[in-house]
């Protein structure tokens, strides 16, 4: 049996699999978001890791003959442990967005493209590294390790610290081409390479589970425990993005459009993340920050309501495609392609008729035009895609795939699991304890298509028309 562990923004999925793909249990432990001040966004990494091995007790309670676990992760994340290896502070997200003055700075290293395939946004880890060190002088001298949220459950169960380069990537601290820690960016911000985990490929073996842990689970102390990837490129791997033809869309919290690639390729203008790939390649990715999340605010916070059924596969379904009425997803900001962390959510074009079905409808239509803003950049790269592989959340929705299918013109795979990040590190495990080659073979093996949604012609040319104006509205709004 093999486990995949999701630690995600509000909550840890745990999936259990056997060595045919087939899913066997999930189990899902919620945790609290803490917002200090504005802007700022932050957990405790102990919350996690309680959360992590109450659903590991609640699974192995029944299945004992775990040969293998493994991680997806939430990216970014900063966890801080001092030299006793407790936690210096909370953890600051990837959604944090304190880190404006930080990014500024970094951006002014001439060849920082160069050095990491990237620029800096506020998300990431080495701007909150630097808003530690000029904003909380004394927890920047405590600092003995520097992690990601995974990472540190990796930690927690193994004794080892580790990552793997897919979330490295996410930190800018990582010589993404080269798949090492830059020495240079080590240098700027005035940390050293000894306070950094040691670097693994999302599909090697770390270590075996501590024996306290394996007593505690009541799991034999020979468990493996595999590197794991960041979340993107655990989901894309959960769902069979293995190769240059097929991008992933994850509708998740966040949304996300990512391509792998056989290559290393950094976009000039930094507009896409280039990041290694889990599969032991690379992979351009852009990133939206509120996606589901966006759709979440709608239904839960304004609709107060949990009938997602009723708001989206029957009202929104029944509206038509309204050509003046547009929804900008941008609740938290926007990375991909604005970088622009005060960038605000609008609803424009409305009028007296409109009902909350044609609502509904412009939200996702918003929302997946955000995310086409991102397919368009990868495609400017590389414009061979035959299909798109879905995962998290909106994947539930036939509605919103139709959608997706009709806003990209490209055809839309489900395939035999929606799990995405947990499914894909469950695969990782299982390439981990040595079951099949690689992770390519392992896809191969495991991942079946199992529905298709085609475009609607007719709806092709009205969204094209329809995004051309949605790509107007905010460098209008960006001004007021």
């Amino acid at each position: 049996m093999y486990i995949g562990i999701d630690l995600g923004t509000s909550a840890v999925k745990i999936l259990l699999m056997d060595k045919n793909g087939d899913i066997i249990k999930t189990i899902s432990q919620d945790y609290p978001l803490l917002f200090p001040q504005e802007n700022w966004i932050e957990q405790n990494p102990d919350d996690w890791f309680n959360a992590t091995l109450k659903g590991l007790k609640e699974i192995t309670l029944e299945y004992k003959n775990i040969n293998a676990l493994s991680f997806s992760g939430q990216m970014h994340g900063l966890v801080l442990l001092d030299k006793n290896d407790s936690i210096i502070r909370p953890a600051m997200l990837w959604c944090d967005q304190r880190t404006e003055e930080q990014c500024k700075t970094l951006n002014t290293i001439e060849n920082i493209i160069e050095l990491t395939g990237n620029i800096a946004l506020t998300g990431f880890t080495a701007p909150k590294i630097l808003w530690l060190k000029e904003n909380e002088p004394d927890n920047f001298k405590k600092i003995h390790k520097i992690m990601l949220p995974k990472d540190y459950i990796a930690f927690k169960l193994t004794g080892k610290y580790s990552t793997d380069v897919s979330d490295a990537s996410g930190t800018l601290l990582l010589d993404v081409k080269n798949r090492v820690w830059s020495k240079e960016m080590l240098n700027f911000i005035g940390i050293n390479i000894s306070q950094l985990p040691e670097l693994y490929e999302s599909f090697q073996v770390v270590g075996n589970i501590l024996p306290s842990i394996s007593s505690l689970l009541n799991l034999n102390s020979e468990t493996k425990v595999i590197a794991g990837a960041g979340d993107q490129a655990a989901g894309a791997i959960g769902v069979g993005v293995i190769d240059d033809s097929t991008l992933s869309v994850a509708l998740g919290t966040s949304g996300v459009v990512f391509a792998s690639m056989n290559s290393y390729f950094a976009d000039s203008k930094a507009r896409l993340h280039s990041f290694c790939h889990a599969n032991g390649k690379y992979h351009q990715m852009g990133v939206m920050l509120s996606a589901a999340g966006a759709l979440k605010w709608w239904v839960e916070n304004i609709q107060k309501s949990k009938d997602y059924n009723l708001l989206i596969e029957k009202e929104a379904k029944e509206s038509e495609i309204d050509t003046n009425l547009f929804f900008l997803p941008y609740l938290i900001g926007e990375r991909t392609p604005h970088n622009d962390p005060n960038a605000k959510g609008t609803i424009t074009g409305l009028n007296i008729q409109h009902t909350r079905g044609d609502l509904t409808r412009s939200i996702i239509e918003g929302i997946t035009f955000g995310l086409r803003d991102s397919l368009e950049l990868i495609k400017s790269c590389k414009d061979s895609f035959t299909s798109i592989r879905v995962s998290g959340g909106g994947a539930k929705s036939d509605f919103w795939k139709q959608t997706l299918a009709d806003i990209f013109n490209l055809k839309v795979d489900t395939i035999n699991s929606t799990e995405g990040p947990a499914f894909g590190a469950a695969i990782l495990a299982i390439v981990g304890d040595g079951l099949f080659k690689d992770v390519n073979e392992a896809c191969s093996a495991l991942i079946k298509i199992v529905e298709t949604k085609e475009p609607i012609e007719r709806n092709i040319d009205i969204y094209n028309k329809k995004y051309s104006k949605f790509k107007t509205l905010y460098p209008i709004l960006k001004e007021i």
